[in-house]
This record gives structure tokens, C-alpha cells and sequence, in this order.
């Protein structure tokens, strides 16, 4: 049984929001070093340096990738415990996580800081193009996500979960 001092059946939890917030953060930020940064080479967290340097950043970035995914299933276990766990909004918390932090790099970090960009020597404009639409749907889903679970019950252990 869920503990009454979190939440009540009809109450709104924001720890739904953060734990798949946290957890489509480090999700997205790990897709991108392993693909972008391991597998294709196209760039390091922070180019503007020597390749140690870069490989360096890179490690920092896959740290900050794993603690934050590991934060957000810490929450989500917790919130499965107090049967309080509402999938739809936690799916729009990963996808609104994921989403920002996608848009934040694509327009921050490659923009404005131009601390890497997602290739060189290459047109980039595509893929800037496709980098950052591809953020602005995921928050625009995981948003309409959250809203419209925000009047849903908690899905119980119960109910076959």
C-alpha cells in the first residue's frame, strides 16, 4: 500500500516528471557519446582542444550520462514502491528530458558555445536541421504526455504490474 504522506490516489506527483525526466536525460546523452562520440568519431564532448582532451570530455559526459539514468531509476523504484508510478507521465517526463537536453546541445553547446558540432567537414545544416526537430518533437510529446496524465490514476502493483 502507497504511503498517505506522499501522495493520494488523485493527487499529482512531480517525482513521476523528474525520475523520467533524469532518466531521458542520461539516456539521451549516452545515445549521442556512444553513437556520435564511440562509434562514428564525429566529434567529442569538447573539440576545441587535443584529441586526449576531447577523449577526456568524453568521459566526463558518459559519467554524467550513467549517474543521471541511475538517479532517475533510483526514483522510479521508489515510486513503484509507494504504488504511485504513472507510466504515461513518467514516459513524457523521459521523452521531455531527453528532448531538452537534445535541444540544449544542438542549440547551446554546438550553437552558441561552439564547443563541438555534430560533424565537420560536411554541410551541417541538415544535420543541425534534423538534431534539433527531432528535440522539439520529443517535447512536445513528452509535454502533451504529461498533461493529459496528469487526471490518471496510479497504475497499482495490483493491477497486474
Amino acid at each position: 500500500m502507497a504511503n498517505p504522506q506522499y501522495v493520494s490516489e488523485k493527487q499529482f506527483n512531480p517525482r513521476n516528471i523528474w525520475s523520467g525526466f533524469l532518466f531521458g536525460v542520461g539516456i539521451v546523452t549516452f545515445l549521442d557519446e556512444a553513437i556520435f562520440h564511440q562509434l562514428l568519431h564525429w566529434h567529442h564532448f569538447y573539440d576545441k582542444s587535443t584529441t586526449s582532451i576531447g577523449l577526456v570530455s568524453d568521459g566526463f559526459f558518459h559519467a554524467l550520462s550513467w549517474f543521471t539514468t541511475v538517479g532517475g531509476l533510483f526514483l522510479l523504484a521508489d515510486l513503484r514502491r509507494q504504488e504511485s508510478l504513472k507510466w504515461k507521465t513518467w514516459l513524457g517526463g523521459v521523452l521531455l528530458g531527453a528532448g531538452l537536453f537534445q535541444f540544449y546541445d544542438g542549440t547551446i553547446q554546438h550553437k552558441l558555445m561552439m564547443v563541438h558540432q555534430i560533424r565537420y567537414n560536411v554541410d551541417v545544416l541538415p544535420y543541425d536541421v534534423v538534431w534539433n526537430l527531432t528535440a522539439i518533437i520529443m517535447i512536445a510529446i513528452g509535454y502533451y504526455l504529461i498533461l493529459k496524465s496528469k487526471n490518471t490514476k496510479p497504475l497499482r502493483e495490483s493491477e497486474g504490474v
